[in-house]
C-alpha cells in the first residue's frame, strides 16, 4: 500500500471542532463534511487540497470530542493520510474504522513542510520527501490495520 501527494500542514492540538466544526454535524452526507473541513483554521483547505494529498501535523492531532465525523471529512476531502507527532486515542480508533491511513513520526511532522510532496509505504512506514531528498521512518501498519484501511474501514473489511 502506497501514496503520494502534496502536504498541507498544521500545528499542534487541531481538535474535532477545527476538523469539521459542530455547526456542520446536522449531517451524515460525507461530501457535504468534506465541504467544510478545516474550515475554521484555514478557510481554503477545501479549495486547494486534491485527491491523495497528505496532512502533517503536530502533537496531539484530533483532540477534543469523540466524533467520527472528523476523520470522514478529511478522507471524503480526499486526504489520502495523516502524519503527526501523536494523534488523540478517540481520533487514532476513528480514523482506522474508518479506512483514513494515518501515521505518527515526530521527525517527518518537524521536518516536512507545507507544499512539500511525498510518498509513503506503508508496508514498510517509510515517509519520503521527494521535494527535500529526506526520508523519515514511522511505525508501519499491523497486517490487520493494512488490511482495514485498504478494504476502506473496519464495517468493509468485516463484510
Amino acid at each position: 500500500m502506497k501514496t503520494q501527494g502534496i502536504v498541507h500542514k498544521f500545528p499542534d492540538n487541531v481538535d474535532t471542532d477545527v476538523i469539521i466544526p459542530a455547526r456542520y454535524l446536522n449531517t451524515a452526507d460525507h461530501q457535504e463534511l468534506a465541504s467544510h473541513c478545516m474550515e475554521d483554521i484555514d478557510r481554503d483547505f477545501v479549495k486547494k487540497v486534491k485527491p491523495s494529498d497528505i496532512i502533517v501535523a503536530g502533537w496531539n492531532f484530533g483532540c477534543g470530542s469523540s466524533r467520527e465525523h472528523a476523520p470522514i471529512a478529511i478522507k471524503a476531502a480526499g486526504v489520502s493520510c495523516v502524519i503527526a507527532k501523536t494523534f488523540a486515542r478517540i481520533f487514532y480508533r476513528n480514523a482506522i474504522n474508518i479506512g483514513l491511513a494515518i501515521l505518527e513520526c515526530e521527525e517527518a511532522a518537524d521536518k516536512i513542510q507545507a507544499g512539500d510532496e511525498v510518498a509513503i509505504d506503508f508496508d514498510t512506514g517509510v515517509i519520503q520527501n521527494l521535494t527535500r531528498g529526506e526520508s523519515y521512518q514511522a511505525e508501519p501498519f499491523p497486517d490487520f490495520i493494512k488490511d482495514i484501511i485498504s478494504k476502506g474501514g473496519l464495517l468493509k473489511s468485516l463484510k
